[in-house]
């Protein structure tokens, strides 16, 4: 088994100290070195060599961690997990940082960093793997367009919603999309390729309080299509795109000819909140044979039981393809479980939407 050899880059002394611990024995993990900002890391780098993993803060002084990341991966590309208090307020700076090419995201808090990072010792841990393992492609340093207009207790899709047979009689068609790890940019991509008039489109990305609203702002502000964050009880439309909100579970429901969003708390499923389960279940309860559903580049399996329960109602069920997923995690499981008619690559995907009337 290869070692994966990791570096870290964060101003406070306790992090560096603390994470340091954390992996100091973890067989298959190699601590190359650490800095206290990027322009340290970059003349360590020199005696070190480029690591395959990086963990970033945001805010440092000297250089910050965005301006560094988007660097890096327009030259000699890094897995990055963003590790920062920036993270808890949703910021665009994260955002950005998602979007600039970082793999995972972890809310840091400002207040007792140390506890919270030994108590998140075990998920720490499976990021940096998952990381290593991720496909980087070189990301252009371009400019990001600007806008014009939790431990809890983990259960299964039946916490939230029960499986029930599906409507007989079919109705508009609806897709929805379920992503996590690399998701941002993949979404942006197909988001900003669609044109102005298309069938509604529900997406639920693993993202954190606060995070969603901006990634709707940003997408809607240099899209054709509009794209908002979901809200509870609206009625769904053509030519819109709703996000999940972030911590909030969300579902469609069959109310007479139209569907309506329902956004739920509740406890977290396949080990997230909002779930791609979640939504895929309510899918294949509510719209049945009419929907379509595309899951997306992300660790773990979330998605891939809701996604064979759309299968076998007759719902048009997609994967991306393992050549084009960052981490070919949640499609894999999906495909593994029987229940993807085809994979395709993001190209195909865009040319999917486009044809669905």
């Amino acid at each position: 088994m290869k070692t994966i050899k990791l570096f870290i880059i964060d101003d406070s002394a306790i992090v560096r100290q603390t994470i340091s611990r954390l992996v100091e024995n973890e067989e298959g993990i190699e601590l190359l070195g650490v800095a206290a900002d990027p322009i340290f890391a970059m003349q360590k780098f020199k005696t070190t060599g480029i690591p395959d993993v990086l963990i970033l803060d945001i805010e440092m002084p000297r250089m910050d961690g965005i301006t560094f990341l988007k660097q890096i991966m327009s030259e000699e590309p890094i897995a990055t997990i963003i590790c920062s208090a920036v993270a808890k307020s949703g910021s665009n700076k994260a955002i950005e940082a998602l979007q600039a090419g970082a793999v995972e995201l972890i809310k840091k808090p400002n207040l007792q960093t140390k506890a919270f990072l030994e108590q998140s010792k075990t998920s720490l841990i499976n990021s940096i793997k998952a990381a290593s393992n991720a496909k980087l492609k070189k990301i252009p340093n371009r400019q990001i367009k600007s806008d014009s207009k939790i431990i809890n207790k983990i259960e299964s899709t039946d916490s939230i919603i029960h499986k029930k047979t599906p409507p007989l009689v079919t109705g508009q068609k609806v897709i929805a999309i379920g992503s996590s790890t690399g998701g941002v940019q993949v979404i942006e991509k197909i988001i900003t390729s669609l044109p102005s008039t298309t069938v509604p489109i529900l997406i639920t990305q693993h993202m954190p309080a606060g995070f969603t609203s901006s990634l709707a702002k940003r997408l809607d502000a240099i899209s054709k299509i509009s794209v908002k964050q979901a809200q509870d009880g609206e009625v769904i439309e053509s030519s819109i795109v709703y996000i999940a909100p972030g911590d909030k579970h969300m579902l469609i429901q069959k109310v007479g000819l139209k569907y309506i969003i329902n956004i739920k708390d509740g406890p977290k499923v396949s080990h997230h909140r909002p779930s791609v389960d979640v939504l895929f279940r309510s899918f294949a309860n509510e719209v049945g044979k009419s929907a379509v559903g595309i899951i997306l580049t992300g660790m773990g399996n979330d998605g891939a039981h809701g996604m064979k329960e759309m299968f076998d109602v007759g719902a048009k069920t997609y994967a991306q393809d393992e050549e084009s997923c960052v981490v070919y995690g949640m499609p894999n499981e999906a495909v593994k479980l029987g229940g993807i008619k085809k994979s395709f690559n993001i190209n195909k995907i865009i040319e999917l939407i486009q044809s669905i009337l």
